[in-house]
């Protein structure tokens, strides 16, 4: 009883009950603090905290909470062109490193990992010079297919021969300039002809002339025909500042094994950029030394070529023409790519009939003038109603075949032609063919170009395409109407310069109707979407 006593005595004293409510706040107090201190030594927390803040980092070393649009860097263009998205400009080199001179101290860009879009180099003629090898003994004749394609005032280029030829006063020709001796160097091949030293160094010499604003050297044969404006836009495509190689391999298997499947062949025409042809004149002379048992100029640059690490940049559209005969079957089914040379003139047949072949060449180039980017380009429709396949090159021939025939064919070139090697048969070429039609009722009935012009009002190219009449057609039982009622064809094509700029696409045609029986009308052009080169099945 007493304990009791004292106890609520001391419960009851207002002074005791403070100490106590004190002394309990002090513990609980202690007790948070652990608490709290424990909590703060564990990782988790700070992990939460880490995460919570990493968003409010980025947003404020970006420039603020707005949204920002991601977009691949370009060094070769100014800060200025890249806020534009809508209107790059592409700088010259040169000008880059001007400009990189300048900002020392701009930070480096951060590489972009998006992929960058494709550059288009501002080349132009002007940038190109043209090396051309030519022989005394054949010049009265090789001339005039320089003539057909070259531009006087616009085109520059040298012409490099063996000795001085008769010139006249103001003949549509480059310069002609006599080679260097080559006599110190040797030639040891037992069937070939030591001009073939002469004719490597044709870069070479063209280089040292010094000519100013030269970003490409273009050589050729006096007997290889240049597109120019398809020169330039295939050109266009490389950095001339880079060691750049381009040219094309020969049409004969047998060749490329010969020679190389990495050798652009001379006759063809290939292209070196500024930068390589310097590193090529640096050494050409001792490389050629080093190969005197090699047949030609074209594989002595190739090896020239191998020595710097440079390899073969091929492009379809370089012609070597290593055959004979009839070209009808391989420039009625070009590839799709631009047509940049031809070769081996004096070989084949005229490439239209009853023409002299410089005559002839002028013919295409008047074509060539209206829409260079889609000369002796291939588009395949079908006439609905009559069971005709057409094949149309635009600029120089329409055929058109009984039945049908599949696109997979068509593009194939037929064998109007024969290999370089007689021996060879179908297998001798470096792509596919297709056999020429023996059938007396699916023989092609080719329509060449007579004559082109540009519409003003519609903006589109007429060309008129007149049945060859040379060409014997034997008898056909098929109950199918004859496409030799049809004297002639019209083609109508808006030209496209462009085209080259675009993922590669054979032209749609079309066939438009006609109120003559002996006219039919084709209209050529982009395909249109969804649109295929197919014959519609009747519905049943």
């Amino acid at each position: 009883m007493g304990n009791s006593s004292s106890s609520n005595t001391n419960l009851s004293n207002p002074k005791n009950r403070l100490l106590e409510e004190h002394h309990h706040h002090d513990k609980l107090k202690l007790h948070n603090t652990t608490s709290r201190v424990s909590f703060l030594r564990s990782p988790l927390p700070w992990l939460f905290m880490f995460l919570f803040l990493l968003p409010l980092i980025l947003i404020s070393t970006t420039g603020g909470g707005g949204r920002k649009t991601c977009s691949p860097t370009y060094p070769h263009l100014s800060i200025k062109d890249q806020t534009n998205s809508s209107s790059l400009v592409v700088k010259d080199p040169e000008e880059q490193e001007v400009e990189e001179e300048e900002d020392d101290d701009v930070p480096p860009r951060v590489p972009s990992l998006y992929p960058r879009r494709p550059r288009i180099f501002n080349t132009t003629l002007d940038h190109v010079v043209f090396g051309i090898a030519a022989s005394s003994v054949l010049w009265e004749t090789r001339k005039e297919y320089i003539k057909s394609w070259w531009r006087p005032g616009k085109t520059r280029g040298v012409v490099w021969i063996d000795k001085k030829v008769r010139t006249y006063r103001n003949e549509p020709l480059p310069q002609i300039r006599i080679s260097q001796d080559t006599s110190r160097f040797r030639y040891t091949h037992p069937v070939g002809d030591r001009s073939a030293v002469r004719i490597s160094r044709v870069v070479t010499e063209t280089l040292r002339l010094g000519l100013k604003g030269v970003r490409w050297f273009v050589m050729g044969d006096d007997d290889t025909v240049f597109v120019v404006d398809n020169v330039v836009n295939v050109l266009s495509k490389y950095d001339h500042t880079q060691f750049y190689y381009v040219g094309s391999s020969s049409e004969a298997h047998v060749q490329n094994i010969f020679f190389s499947y990495s050798m652009a062949f001379g006759g063809g025409g290939f292209a070196i950029s500024y930068a390589l042809a310097v590193e090529l004149s640096k050494m050409q002379d001792r490389c050629i030394q080093r190969y005197p048992g090699l047949y030609g100029s074209d594989d002595r640059i190739q090896a020239c070529m191998t020595e710097l690490g440079v390899p073969l940049t091929k492009e379809p559209g370089f012609h070597q023409y290593d055959v004979y005969g009839d070209l009808l079957g391989l420039l009625g089914a070009h590839p799709v790519a631009p047509l940049v040379t031809l070769h081996h003139i004096d070989v084949v047949q005229p490439i239209f009939p009853k023409m002299k072949r410089s005559r002839a060449l002028r013919h295409l180039m008047s074509s060539a003038e209206l829409d260079s980017a889609s000369i002796f380009q291939q588009s395949i429709c079908y006439d609905q109603s009559r069971f005709w396949s057409i094949s149309v090159s635009w600029g120089f021939s329409v055929q058109i075949i009984r039945g049908i025939i599949s696109p997979r064919e068509l593009e194939m070139p037929s064998r109007t032609f024969l290999n370089w090697f007689r021996r060879a048969d179908y297998i001798g070429y470096a792509f596919n063919t297709r056999p020429v039609s023996r059938h007396p009722c699916q023989r092609p009935f080719v329509f060449y170009v007579n004559s082109a012009k540009y519409d003003e009002g519609r903006r589109q190219v007429i060309g008129y395409y007149n049945l060859d009449k040379t060409r014997r057609f034997p008898g056909c039982r098929w109950r199918l109407d004859s496409p030799g009622k049809i004297d002639s064809v019209v083609v109508l094509k808006r030209p496209d310069p462009l085209r080259w700029h675009k993922s590669p696409r054979r032209d749609c045609c079309r066939v438009l109707p006609s109120r003559r029986n002996t006219t039919m009308y084709i209209w050529v052009g982009n395909c249109a979407d969804g649109e295929i080169s197919e014959l519609e099945h009747p519905k049943q």
